[in-house]
């Protein structure tokens, strides 16, 4: 069995240990961690969560122990930080605390009544209920922090790490590509935008009129993730939207619409549903300005004159996105970033199936032909397509994927420092758990009388 710091019977899918469960146990002391004490009931409602999540349990008592074991490191950590007299502001536990609750929302379409009727409680309770353990999450982060956040790692170790593990054992790592890009946006006409600003402008009349916004954002709206929801955003906090949308409407009167509104993706109106507390739940209409046919041509052919230039002049991807590209990947060189892991590789999974399609017949050193695309404000553009590297499924090896190998023997690094420290903290503090646990296979020897 091995200990998942910061487990997810601290801070599940849902909350743990809040969400509403049917039964009744004896109550009773489990385990004493310095002047903290966890109890039965404590362990029973972490438990459920558990089988909430996964459904299925082969080993209940192995479960019962790792959260019982993860619970205990818990509490040592807060020991230590009350002992280090760590504390965390208000200002970081609200954010924390805005961002759960936030995603929760996300997970259920905005629904607030379905969160309240899970944990049984209004969302004002939730709130007060999820404080407390933002912040003793918050406090273990600190802690463990303070105990390895120093640590590096040398290349030596990197390759005594690596020297371990049985070559049969590395992981497999998928086929990753590293690709690039040379952009062209075309440019919208004047008489577009003031199309587009006519048909909101006569969308929001029609609202006003008595339509709901829900029917007129299915058949108009452009933006692909609210409009079959009738242009619905759900509730949203502050710092989630784009600025000039929040500014509008979060000074939205429930049931008011509001003025047109330009942001990068595009205009809108939107419509205040109903405010709660700080959330607020918005419908909005979105309409892009399209470029003329004319100027999609014109952008068709000025990239593949680049192309021309660019294999012509022998061009490195720097070069020619500093010349010829538009859009932020030109202050990367021209290298797209994955943002899934902030890096240039990129597997099948992390990639869209137009881009993977025109990527995957590249060989490295190549350019695609121009290709339509939506970038990430949603504006139709037009780019080549360069693939840099590829480098075929495999057995993880140093050459190859270095880094990765470097950050789990770091981990592993870190998680040792952390054995031992838990190791020393047990020496000198009041741990005894109760005798019932005593089968437990703990990753540490816990006191137990």
């Amino acid at each position: 069995m091995k200990r998942i710091v910061l487990s997810v019977c601290l801070l599940g899918a849902l909350l743990c240990g809040y969400a509403q469960g049917g039964g009744t146990s004896i109550d009773g002391i489990v385990a004493v961690i310095g002047k903290s004490i966890i109890m039965r009931s404590d362990l029973e409602k972490h438990y459920k969560d558990y089988t909430a999540q996964f459904r299925t349990v082969e080993d209940p008592d192995e479960i019962y122990c790792t959260i019982l074991e993860n619970l205990v490191f818990n509490k040592l950590m807060v020991n230590q930080a009350e002992l280090d007299s760590i504390d965390v502001s208000d200002e970081e536990i609200d954010y924390r605390l805005n961002t759960r609750i936030q995603y929760f929302l996300q997970q259920t379409g905005g629904d607030v009544k379905y969160i309240e009727n899970y944990f049984n409680k209004s969302m004002a309770e939730i709130k007060k209920d999820m404080r407390e353990l933002m912040y003793e999450q918050a406090l273990i982060e600190q802690v463990q922090s303070n105990i390895t956040g120093s640590i590096t790692i040398t290349p030596s170790e990197v390759n005594q790490f690596a020297s371990k593990i049985n070559p049969d054992s590395m992981p497999l790592v998928s086929t990753t590509y590293q690709f690039g890009e040379i952009v062209k946006i075309p440019p919208v006409s004047d008489e577009e935008v003031e199309a587009v600003k006519d048909r909101l402008t006569q969308y929001r009349e029609r609202i006003l009129r008595g339509e709901k916004i829900g029917a007129l954002a299915r058949l108009y709206s452009d933006d692909p993730g609210s409009a079959s929801k009738g242009g619905d955003l759900g509730f949203v906090e502050r710092g989630s939207l784009y600025p000039e949308f929040e500014a509008v409407a979060f000074n939205l009167k429930s049931g008011e619409v509001s003025q047109i509104v330009k942001t990068q993706a595009g205009y809108h109106i939107i419509q205040l549903i109903e405010r709660r507390g700080e959330s607020i739940r918005v419908a909005h209409i979105l309409i892009q300005p399209k470029p003329s046919t004319d100027e999609q041509v014109k952008a068709i052919v000025y990239l593949d004159s680049v192309r021309n230039i660019i294999i012509d002049e022998k061009l490195t991807i720097e070069e020619a996105a500093k010349r010829y590209s538009e859009g932020p990947t030109r202050l990367n060189g021209g290298m797209v970033i994955n943002p899934y892991n902030s890096s240039l590789n990129f597997d099948r999974q992390t990639m869209d199936d137009a881009t993977f399609t025109t990527i995957n017949k590249l060989i490295p050193g190549e350019y695609s032909e121009c290709v339509p695309f939506v970038n990430d404000d949603g504006v139709m553009a037009y780019r080549l397509l360069y693939l840099k590297e590829k480098v075929a499924e495999h057995k993880a090896n140093l050459v190859e994927d270095y880094d990765m190998i470097k950050n789990a023997a770091l981990e592993q690094k870190k998680y040792e420092a952390m054995e031992k420290w838990v190791l020393e903290k047990v020496k000198v503090t009041n741990i005894k758990i109760s005798e019932q646990y005593k089968y437990c296979p703990f990753v540490t020897k816990w006191q137990i009388p």
